[in-house]
């Protein structure tokens, strides 16, 4: 792959798997309340996000391309058309899932409508912050009366 295609964006194929990865990857929650990272709009958004590390989204790419060709030559269909326990076994053999579910849960838990979804609000954290109960310091009462686990140098 050179460097103009690792630039370029995700085609509607490789976007259409991601799609269908997310939505495997973070599943909307049973009551509903939550999307799916695929549901809420994540792809475009990682797609944006890995123009800035093209190596990684070169990766990515390629492991969508082979999960989808892998898809097709076990079940003749497409990655996005399989059956939830199928694309979960196939899934569960790829190497690129892993730094695709760090960038996943970033974008996820960013979006507004997930932000608004867990009842927080859509603002960065500094500089007002947010609320913290205060802390049971008690807690660490058993490992204060422990002796020390070092030797002063």
């Amino acid at each position: 792959m050179n460097n103009a295609t690792k630039m370029a964006g995700f085609s509607a194929d490789e976007l259409l798997v991601l799609t269908s990865v997310l939505d495997e990857l973070i599943p909307p929650s049973a009551d509903g309340r939550l999307p799916g990272a695929g549901q809420v709009g994540v792809a475009p958004l990682l797609d944006e996000s890995l123009q800035k590390m093209p190596d990684l989204k070169a990766m990515i790419a390629q492991g969508l391309a082979d999960l989808d060709r892998v898809a097709h030559e076990r079940k003749a269909t497409p990655f996005a058309a399989l059956a939830k326990d199928d694309k979960l076994q196939l899934l569960n053999e790829q190497g690129f899932i892993f730094p695709l579910m760090l960038q996943t849960y970033i974008a996820y838990y960013q979006h507004p409508r997930v932000i608004a979804a867990l009842g927080l609000e859509a603002r960065p954290p500094h500089p007002t912050g947010y609320q913290m109960p205060p802390n049971d310091l008690s807690l660490l009462d058993a490992v204060r009366r422990r002796p020390k686990g070092y030797r002063e140098c």
